[in-house]
């Protein structure tokens, strides 16, 4: 397929493009809130709808004990390669929703100094629907202009903002149904619109939820404080000695499997471009903080972390209520790098909290989802096949990167179908992902759908 076969389709019907994603993005596919499940169910026949309409031979919502996955498949010549498309249909919670510039599921395109062509504000923009559809209308193109190459699956689920759950079964009772040669999931970013890059690996998560109990019931602060263990107070203090002064994570055997990068590959991760003094102005802070001696793109992509994601306990209502907490909360994410198992680093941090509690309070650690880290040697045929797909597409080789982010699914795609994921993302770091205001380039989308049916082309070369 040639680049001018795709653009020529592609400028035809950019608009109907266009609107057929913000019809998407109007449903708040929200798989983290039960009273959404309409909306989850909506979506699914949404998208199953439309890759009938792409060309899809055989499409259904495959049922899971939650929310369901959505297979499509065009089969041309069953001794051809098979290419698995992955993505998801759920979103984030908008919350917190008055930092949203404009309703959450109501899109609107606005130009930005980023995505001076405008860009769709919305949840689900770039994480993940504006991606995950790109490959829907990318197989459109193919299917119109009668150039697709070679077979095509689509797994599209409901479940990925919460951990997905439900698809690890799925996958493994229908392996046969999935027999593939490589899968292709846009759910990460580049480095700029005009420096392209290609995530060769993913961080790994393990996931807690810790309670910290002390007095068996609320009390009056002037009456016990002083007296009696404030639960905040403690939590605060165990959290705070989970790292050192130079940011090091004190769980002990915690670093023992950290695959540790030589000298040389830390130079060639070094030659990505990176501007500190644009990454802080991005963000409003003063100062970039992390692991010592490490850069931030080292601490992002190749480092393992340790963060609280929320905290709470106590009275947070509006004015003063005087109140010493029977209990305090919080929950952590723990980022892992290649060696490290979320089994093991949730067992070494649940038995640390344990033993670090005073007598005078009570702890329990609950372990939720987690993922294990990825990488994909940039030197198969997946990854070269996408690396000149956007060599075409950009005008430039990508670079390739190690992403901090995880999709927990990856680990398992290798180890019970044996295939290799490609991360082929469009979107920016700077797209606000699971926060307000969240969007995704109208020049990212487009240049998207025109680079995925070129690696089509490349990869069955």
């Amino acid at each position: 397929m040639e680049r001018n076969q795709i653009q020529t389709y592609l400028n035809s019907n950019k608009e109907r493009f266009l609107n057929e994603l913000l019809d998407l993005l109007k449903i708040p596919s929200i798989s983290a809130r039960a009273e959404h499940k309409s909306d989850m169910d909506k979506t699914a026949e949404a998208i199953k709808q439309r890759l009938i309409e792409a060309g899809a031979d055989k499409v259904e919502i495959c049922q899971t004990k939650g929310y369901p996955v959505v297979y499509g498949e065009k089969i041309i010549d069953p001794l051809k390669p098979t290419v698995v498309v992955y993505g998801h249909y759920d979103v984030q919670p908008a919350d917190p929703l008055d930092l949203w510039d404009s309703p959450p599921f109501e899109p609107v395109i606005k130009k930005t100094e980023v995505h001076p062509e405008g860009a769709i504000f919305a949840r689900g923009s770039c994480d993940d629907k504006g991606q995950m559809y790109m490959h829907v209308k990318a197989f459109e193109i193919m299917m119109k202009t009668n150039t697709l190459p070679c077979n095509v699956k689509f797994m599209i689920e409901g479940e990925e903002e919460v951990g997905s759950p439900s698809l690890g079964p799925w996958i493994i009772e229908n392996k046969e149904k999935l027999k593939g040669d490589i899968i292709l999931i846009s759910d990460t970013s580049i480095i700029a619109n005009d420096i392209p890059s290609i995530d060769s690996g993913l961080r790994g998560l393990a996931y807690m939820e810790v309670e910290v109990t002390g007095p068996n019931r609320d009390l009056h602060s002037g009456v016990y404080g002083g007296a009696v263990a404030n639960p905040i107070n403690i939590l605060c203090k165990m959290i705070a000695s989970c790292h050192d002064e130079n940011n090091h994570i004190t769980v002990p055997g915690f670093y023992d499997k950290v695959q540790e990068l030589s000298a040389e590959e830390r130079a060639e991760m070094a030659k990505a471009p990176f501007n500190l003094e644009e990454y802080k102005k991005d963000l409003h802070i003063e100062e970039a903080r992390g692991e010592k001696g490490y850069s931030s793109n080292e601490r992002t992509g190749i480092r393992p972390t340790l963060d609280v994601n929320g905290i709470w306990g106590g009275y947070t209502g509006e004015g003063a209520k005087t109140v010493l907490p029977s209990k305090a909360f919080a929950k952590i994410s723990m980022r892992l790098v290649p060696n490290q198992s979320s089994k093991e680093i949730s067992d070494l941090f649940i038995k640390h909290f344990e033993s670090i509690a005073p007598k005078s309070v009570k702890v329990k650690v609950t372990a939720h989802h987690g993922g294990e880290p990825v990488v994909v040697p940039i030197t198969s045929k997946g990854f070269l096949s996408a690396s000149k797909a956007m060599e075409e597409t950009y005008g430039k080789k990508p670079v390739p990167t190690r992403s901090g982010g995880s999709i927990p699914i990856v680990a398992l795609f290798k180890k019970e179908l044996g295939m290799d994921s490609i991360l082929f993302g469009f979107g920016l770091d700077s797209d606000g992902l699971h926060s307000p205001n969240e969007h995704y380039g109208l020049f990212n989308y487009y240049r998207g759908i025109e680079t995925i049916p070129l690696f089509y082309k490349y990869f069955t070369a």
